[in-house]
């Protein structure tokens, strides 16, 4: 029975380090996948969330840094801008050594930008997701709230990866990362942070270990919730098998299920993007959802320029029978 690693890797801001091949097989090449748009400027990024603030600028912050951030005034030339923070917060050192956040979620509400992000270190579920608020949104401007909500080693699951959405009138934040899969919990609306033993609902996962579905993000088309979520591996270049699925569900909390019926908790999913050609192990996801148009943002690994991190973009298109396509 093999060990779940954590396979995130720290990528710099301006440039990206050797990546740890953890399990050297290929992506699967096919055609009938879009490429990703084409974008200009600063192109390497990590588990991108995007939006466009409220001063018309897109914002991307990832996984890199102190929470990289990116700038753009039109969503396809990308300027670096630093870092969510000036320096890292004390508590971040409780769940990692290196003070190394992963995986940001930028949401706004009630006229505040929050971003959630994870803390921890490869290979235990010793983690925590955290929250900050900014008025703008802006790299520099953020105020670090303090711990979300988080897991021990004792737990089944792992507290990374957060998707915050509003449902219901309630606030849920969905979490996780293999163990058991995908995760969801009530926050307040207050705080922004879990509920004092609020209950932990399961979304998806796989029928064997080590569980390889992680990155939850959940949006609202029409009458229902979907989720999307990456399969299998990141953070092995070009031998990375990261791929994206979808389920929905009438209700947030699920049950989710692809297609055909499959539920999520078995494994189901619609493949919706996987690598093709040179562009390879799309995943780490976010919807940037704007103006009636949805856009998936993700990365993805080039094997033009030794398999560094890129921004991948592309419209998400809806189906008539309500289920999500990329072109």
């Amino acid at each position: 029975m093999r060990t779940r690693r954590r396979t995130r890797t720290r990528i710099a801001t301006v440039g990206a380090g050797a990546l740890l091949a953890l399990l050297p097989t290929l992506a699967r090449a096919d055609t009938a996948y879009p490429d990703p748009q084409e974008i200009t400027g600063q192109e390497i990024i990590h588990d991108p969330t995007l939006m466009r603030l409220k001063n018309g600028k897109y914002v991307a912050y990832s996984t890199g840094g102190i929470i990289g951030a990116r700038l753009s005034d039109d969503r396809k030339h990308w300027q670096d801008a630093g870092n969510a923070f000036a320096a890292p917060p004390a508590w971040w050192k409780d769940y990692s050594a290196t003070s190394d956040p992963w995986a940001p979620d930028l949401i706004r509400r009630d006229g505040t930008y929050w971003l959630y992000y994870a803390v921890s270190s490869w290979g235990t579920n010793h983690s925590a997701i955290g929250v900050a608020t900014s008025a703008s949104g802006m790299p520099g401007t953020w105020e670090d709230r303090g711990k979300v909500f988080s897991s021990e080693k004792t737990d089944p699951y792992n507290a990374i990866d957060a998707s915050v959405i509003k449902a219901d009138g309630k606030l849920w934040m969905a979490f996780g990362s293999y163990w058991s899969g995908i995760r969801i919990v009530e926050l307040d609306p207050d705080t922004g942070k879990a509920r004092p033993g609020a209950q932990i609902g399961h979304l998806a996962t796989r029928p064997d270990l080590p569980y390889a579905v992680e990155g939850p993000e959940i949006v609202r088309h029409g009458r229902y919730y979907y989720l999307f979520a990456s399969y299998d591996a990141c953070c092995a270049g070009t031998d990375s098998t990261y791929r994206i699925r979808v389920g929905r569900s009438a209700s947030v909390t699920g049950p989710y299920k692809d297609s055909t019926g499959k539920p999520m908790l078995e494994g189901g999913g619609d493949l919706l993007l996987a690598g093709h050609g040179t562009f390879i192990g799309p995943g780490g996801q976010s919807v940037l959802s704007e103006g009636g148009r949805d856009t998936l943002a993700y990365h993805y690994y080039d094997a033009t320029d030794s398999g560094t991190p890129k921004l991948g973009l592309n419209e998400i298109s809806w189906g008539a029978d309500g289920w999500p396509d990329v072109r």
